[in-house]
């Protein structure tokens, strides 16, 4: 596969979280109760294809990160582990909901706070992936910033995001109510600090797929010049 070809799947893969992440949070906010077994299936489907193009996005960007200055491999391979890590816990979040939407059957429960699962899946939607989102986006932000392979935003917008994250670590001892901004399973930390990272994979994307369009062009533009001249 050439470099252009690994760019612009990476690119596709950035806009494509974003647009699984747009699609299933309004899905945790549809219902004012228990949610309907379908809403769960549905988001639950969706987070899993919005994990399998994380994993296309995570190893793509190490590569760039890697490729452009071999001096920043350690961030590069800090970036694809705690981003692997950080798929491999929201399939595990996104299992643990299912799982107890299929065990309460036929009742409808919120498999976010009810059911047996539900507390052994609180740090799995808050602070674990948390401290995961902030690993990964402290090392991109790092790669971005030393190896100049991206516009310098996309690096201090790394560690923004990063940093709000890692605020919200410490949330588990603020109890378990959703309804709070600040709460182990809160609004803010469960869907508003969650949401950060796949928009910001979103905004890489589009930049890559902009980089990688003009870089196609430029070849094209340089052969009519030539031609011109002729």
């Amino acid at each position: 596969m050439t470099d252009a070809n690994v760019r612009r799947l990476t690119g596709v893969a950035g806009v494509l979280i974003g647009v699984g992440a747009t699609l299933v949070v309004p899905l945790y906010f549809a219902s004012s109760g228990a949610p309907p077994p379908w809403t769960v299936l549905t988001r639950g489907l969706i987070n899993i294809v919005t994990a399998a193009m994380m994993i296309v996005f995570i190893t793509g960007f190490s590569y760039q990160i890697r490729r452009a200055d071999a001096s920043c491999d350690w961030a590069a391979s800090l970036i694809s582990a705690a981003g692997t890590a950080y798929v491999v816990v929201s399939l595990a979040a996104a299992s643990f909901e299912v799982g107890a939407v299929f065990d309460a059957q036929p009742i409808s429960i919120d498999p976010t706070i009810d059911g047996p699962l539900a507390k052994g899946s609180i740090l799995l939607h808050g602070s674990i992936t948390r401290i995961l989102t902030a690993v990964a986006l402290f090392a991109a932000g790092h790669g971005v910033l030393a190896t100049r392979e991206f516009p310098g935003w996309i690096g201090r917008a790394a560690q923004v995001i990063a940093t709000f994250n890692l605020w919200f670590v410490p949330s588990l001892f603020w109890g378990t109510d959703p309804a709070r901004f600040y709460s182990a399973i809160g609004w803010g930390n469960a869907a508003f600090a969650a949401i950060c990272f796949p928009y910001w994979t979103t905004a890489v994307g589009i930049v890559i797929l902009r980089q990688t369009s003009r870089a196609r062009s430029r070849p094209e533009q340089s052969s009519q010049a030539i031609g011109w001249r002729t």
